[in-house]
């Protein structure tokens, strides 16, 4: 994987992520080498962060690298300079670029100009960083990742896409359930579809909350409302009001079935605290596995590990 790009979850293959997700492992039991000593990751910031920022940040610091944080203020992509020079100074300086955008077409164009890796840490399309996350918790918590059943509840959003994608590629039985009018780009429904296909796993798009979460292994959520959709907040809020994550909810999965958010949480709309504090929930190990995952996406990319 050195010198790659992750800009979609799509852009790896079943034996990356599985790569990837084991490497994550060993590194969270056992810790990691310096395997980035000497080496610098840029990272673009256009929107607010907790958990990436520092997540990345971290990550780098425990590699034995440093990463740089930049703002839009400071940088100003796509308005004060352009984005291509801007990827093209940075390449002389840094080891990869990890961007988080508002819109997508900004990470392409950083990566089509930029000699050194760029990582898609947030665009208006995709959160891949986040699925990477998320695959490494269900794997921690189930044993494996073949065949469970993740049921994602919410708006066919950024998250959604990502997991949809790396779910399918994994093997998973990935359900969501949507209002109409808030499902999966259909590209996105596609996508997935064809590799559920390929690695016997199943994609199913429903309309009915309890339809999804009955039986299932994982139960996911999401904020009704993101960065950038504030001005239609009340319109979200009467269209998801059948999809919020309750107790009643949680019950129609297994017994032994996990809830997951990717934070921030905005409690009493999409779940409530019954649920996020409850025994099943592990959103708090989830953004934790956020450090790991990213770790190991570092290493891969920046050449500290590669598969045997």
């Amino acid at each position: 994987m050195q010198g790659r790009d992750l800009l979609s979850i799509g852009d790896l293959s079943p034996d990356d992520l599985d790569f990837l997700i084991r490497t994550a492992l060993s590194m969270k039991r056992d810790g990691s080498p310096p395997l980035l000593a000497g080496k610098t990751i840029a990272m673009l910031f256009e929107k607010p962060s907790l958990r990436t920022r520092v997540s990345f940040e971290v990550g780098m610091k425990q590699l034995g690298g440093s990463a740089i944080y930049l703002s839009q203020a400071e940088v100003g992509l796509g308005e004060r300079e352009p984005v291509a020079d801007v990827a093209r100074v940075l390449s002389r300086y840094v080891s990869a670029i990890v961007a988080r955008t508002y819109a997508q077409e900004s990470l392409v164009n950083l990566a089509s100009a930029a000699d050194v890796p760029v990582v898609n840490a947030l665009s208006d399309t995709e959160h891949p960083c986040q699925a990477l996350a998320d695959l490494l918790t269900v794997q921690e918590k189930k044993g494996h990742l073949a065949g469970v059943r993740i049921a994602y509840i919410g708006d066919g959003n950024n998250v959604a896409a990502s997991l949809a994608l790396a779910a399918a590629t994994a093997g998973a039985d990935f359900v969501i359930a949507s209002p109409p009018d808030y499902e999966l780009p259909p590209e996105v429904s596609a996508a997935a579809q064809r590799r559920a296909e390929l690695s016997g796993g199943r994609f199913t798009a429903l309309a009915s909350p309890e339809e999804a979460a009955r039986e299932a292994d994982v139960v996911y959520t999401d904020v009704w409302t993101s960065m950038g959709q504030e001005s239609s907040r009340r319109r979200r809020q009467e269209a998801f009001q059948a999809y919020q994550v309750d107790p009643a909810l949680m019950a129609l999965a297994k017994s032994d079935a996990i809830f997951m958010h990717d934070l921030p949480a905005h409690r009493g709309e999409e779940t409530v605290d019954a649920v996020i504090e409850g025994a099943q929930s592990v959103v708090f190990d989830q953004a934790e596995n956020r450090l790991h995952a990213q770790k190991a996406l570092l290493a891969a990319i920046m050449g500290g590990v590669s598969p045997a």
